[in-house]
């Protein structure tokens, strides 16, 4: 018998096509300079053949390639669902009636981060939206900012590790990180710490643009200001006090990034870094408000914060 996905692939090479008509998506605002919305979908949640289908309808000839490349069903899905994710979330804003999760283009930056094309398609002003999207095997997550750049990361709260967390943090962290991290005895909470940690370098290395190699993560610090790495507040949605230094330049403005931290479906930590409001000049009293959502394209969404 088929599985799901070899059905998939016989469908999509029938003359390049599918027919069924796609649902429409509930429009929403875009959000406002000082907003960030986060679009969340959990794999296991997305039941049913015919919505996986829609799904592939939607997405470019070579990113079909790329999800069927993948040998196991599982990993399939994930690529399918995280494209998907991100056509449907851009489309949903209403920016041109022209923009469908399927008309959308997008290329790479110099260092490998997604960014829409808008010139390929479209002959008018594009607004400056960014976005960035991370993906565990049981979560995959998609941020939204207007005019700022954005990094998102979500890991499991229970990741395991092939060596001690002393010593992943001696090979990829810095001495101070690796000292906070010797610091805490209990080790339930220093794996804790160390997937906060690791989520929140992530981020900000994906806020950069530069990816892993052009921000190696031993060559800054992240420190909170408390004893711990805090979770924002979902009722206010502020951002974490968190600094980053830079160990490689001095000049480097690395103040001028602000960072959330919070807990998805009880199971995950997802981080946010986002560059902040030149006007708030490294002022913690002008946060980025969060509005959360979690998603099952074309099915329902449901608001989670905001």
């Amino acid at each position: 018998m088929l599985s799901g996905f070899s059905r998939m692939r016989i469908q999509c090479c029938i003359d390049g096509k599918m027919f069924s008509s796609l649902p429409l998506l509930t429009p929403i605002s875009l959000p406002s300079p000082k907003e960030i919305h986060l679009w969340y979908v959990i794999p296991n949640e997305v039941k049913g053949e015919s919505l996986l289908n829609k799904y592939m309808e939607i997405i470019s000839p070579s990113e079909i390639e790329k999800v069927l490349s993948f040998q196991r069903d599982e990993l399939r899905k994930s690529a399918l669902l995280a494209r998907a994710l991100v056509r449907t979330t851009i489309a949903r804003y209403q920016i041109n009636s022209s923009v469908t999760p399927k008309s959308l283009k997008f290329r790479n930056n110099v260092h490998g981060k997604p960014e829409v094309d808008w010139s390929c398609s479209y002959n008018w002003e594009p607004p400056s939206l960014h976005f960035n999207i991370s993906h565990t095997s049981s979560l995959i997550a998609c941020g939204v900012t207007m005019n700022s750049p954005i990094g998102v990361d979500v890991e499991e709260k229970q990741r395991t590790t092939r060596h001690t967390i002393l010593t992943l943090a001696r090979r990829y962290f810095s001495k101070h990180e690796l000292e906070v991290l010797a610091a805490i005895e209990d080790p339930y909470i220093q794996h804790q710490e160390f997937i906060k940690l690791w989520t929140l370098k992530e981020a900000y290395v994906k806020a950069l643009g530069k990816g892993f190699s052009g921000a190696p993560f031993k060559t800054f610090t992240i420190r909170a200001t408390g004893e711990h790495f805090d979770l924002s507040q979902s009722s206010s949605s502020e951002a974490c006090e968190i600094v980053v230094d830079s160990l490689d330049n001095a000049d480097d403005n690395t103040s001028n990034w602000q960072f959330m931290l919070l807990e998805l479906a009880g199971s995950h930590y997802a981080a946010i870094c986002t560059e902040k409001d030149v006007k708030s000049k490294g002022k913690w009293n002008n946060p980025m408000k969060l509005t959360v959502w979690n998603t099952i394209p074309f099915v329902e969404d449901t608001c989670i914060s905001g």
